[in-house]
Order: C-alpha cells, then structure tokens, then sequence
C-alpha cells in the first residue's frame, strides 16, 4: 500500500508507478508502430539518441522549465512518451524547422460542416464558458460542452460522436498532433494565456490559425508550449488538492489524454466518495516514463 504525504493541505503523490505491470497499449498505437515496420523499444531509443545529440535542446529545456517553475524531467517524459507511442522522432530538430516552414503559408481554418469554431461556440450551449477567467478554463468548458452533447442534437444541429478536437481542429487529416511536442491546435489555444503571461507570446486565436501552426511546429516555440502544458495541469490537480509535481509519469499521462481539470475533478470526487480511488494512476505513456526515470534524467546531463 502506498502512502501518502500531505503538504499545506496537499495529496502529495508519490513518486514511481502504481501498476507493477505497463498498462494495456491502444491499437491505434501499435498499427502505427506496425505500419512504419518499427517497434517500441526502437522508437525510445530514436527520441533518447536526439535528446543525447542535441545538447542545445536540453540546454533550451532546462531554461524553460525553470521560467514555469517545473522540473524538467516532465518536459523530456512529454517527448520521450510521444516519439515512443505516437511518432517516431526525426534525425535531427533541424527537420521540424523545415516541416514548421511547410505550414507557414498554408490557407485554412477551424471549422465544423463548413461553420468557424468561433461561429459554433457562440450557441446557447456554451453560454456558461463566458464566465472562464482564461484560456485554459474558456477552451476546458467549450470541450467539456461538447462531451456533454457529443452523439445528441440541439436545434437540429448534432454533434457528432467525435471530439470536439476532431471535429473543429484537424483541418488536413484525422488524429493530427504536429511539430516536436506533438500537440494539438486546441491545447495550445487551452494554454495560451499561461505562455502570453510568462513568455511573452502573443496570445492566439483560431481566427489565425497559422500562428497556431507555427508555435507548435517550431521546435524551440513548441518546448514553450510544453512547458505550459504540464504546468496547467500541475495547477489544475492542485485546486482539487493534489500536488502531482513530484511524478513525471502522472504529468506525462495528462499530457498524453488531456483534460486535466476534468480528470482531476473526478478524483477528487472519487476520494471524497469514499469508494473510488485515491491517486491519479499513470497510463501505459506515464508508465514507461516513471519506469526508464533514472535515464531519462541523466539526459539532462547532457544539455550545456
């Protein structure tokens, strides 16, 4: 049994894992690891030989993780767990400049059966996102909406049974994450505010979707952007009560699934029912981090 500390009124989840074993491993997973006649340990190995290699990235890591106040153990677990699971990393992250530069002057939008993002979410339904106080809250609620409604119709409009990412941010091909973070245009927009703040970015908006492109398809931009990631979601388990700072496998889920609020706001109410479970427990992308922690972390060694 695992125990836990608490500080200033605190959960403070401990280190490591809470599985013995990996959780399962979707199939999308494996399919793409198949179709690009790869494996698993091979990927890992791809990510970790970039990360030894390009001591300027870690060097870049360290600096950022430091001005959202983040170990940056949780920055290398986000790419480590992308490039092993969902991508295969390129030689260098001189390619992601380049692939950056092929989305520059590209036309497009945000849309949902021809309708703007930013048409759609101004129907009754969200009405109750105005009130968000930021980014993460405002784009967090109009998610959470369209899970309510998701598979339902409202005033003969139905919302699909897709999520709201599917439906309004993949404008050249399903399941689409881009650039070194892999990450998509609607996280990025959740986490704008916190990058506007402390990194001075200009804020985005889907009404200029190739500012979005750029700053998750530049690779010095994108590490930015992770880093916000993570810190947003080590906020949102701390308003529920739980400080999760100290796991980088944890940080490494939510970055992979998403929602951090939600997700934290349903343990909470699991803890406060007495019946559910009483830590966030890693999935099979958190697992793999917590597991390969220590050579992960003498990665950081490497940057200047």
């Amino acid at each position: 049994m695992v125990e836990t500390a608490h500080a200033g009124g605190l959960v403070v989840v401990p280190s490591g894992n809470r599985s013995e074993t990996q959780p399962p491993i979707p199939d999308a997973s494996a399919t793409r690891t198949r179709a690009f006649k790869t494996t698993y340990p091979e990927k890992y190995e791809k990510i970790v030989a970039l990360l030894k290699h390009e001591k300027k990235l870690v060097a870049h890591i360290k600096q950022v993780a430091a001005a959202y106040d983040i170990d940056p153990i949780h920055i290398v677990g986000a790419l480590v767990g992308e490039h092993t699971y969902n991508v295969t990393a390129v030689g260098s992250v001189q390619t992601y400049y380049v692939k950056a530069l092929s989305y520059s002057g590209l036309d497009f939008a945000f849309r949902y059966k021809g309708v703007p993002v930013q048409t759609f979410v101004q129907r009754p339904e969200f009405a109750a996102c105005a009130e968000a106080k930021d980014s993460a809250a405002l784009w967090s609620c109009r998610d959470r909406v369209w899970v309510e409604h998701c598979g339902k119709s409202v005033d003969s409009v139905t919302y699909e049974a897709m999520t709201f990412q599917q439906a309004f941010f993949q404008p050249f091909f399903a399941g689409q994450t881009f650039g070194l973070g892999q990450i998509s245009p609607l996280t990025a927009l959740e986490v704008t505010d916190l990058v506007n703040r402390v990194s001075g970015y200009d804020k985005l908006t889907p009404d200029r979707p190739q500012a979005i492109y750029r700053d998750v398809m530049d690779p010095d931009r994108s590490i930015v952007y992770i880093a916000a990631i993570v810190r947003d979601a080590i906020d949102a388990y701390k308003q529920e009560g739980f400080d999760i700072s100290g796991n980088p496998g944890i940080t490494a889920t939510l970055y992979n699934v998403g929602q951090p609020r939600q997700r934290a706001a349903d343990l909470r109410a699991a803890v406060a029912s007495g019946k559910g479970r009483k830590l966030p427990v890693e999935n099979y992308y958190g697992w793999l981090v917590n597991d390969k922690l220590d050579e992960l972390r003498s990665l950081l060694d490497s940057g200047s």
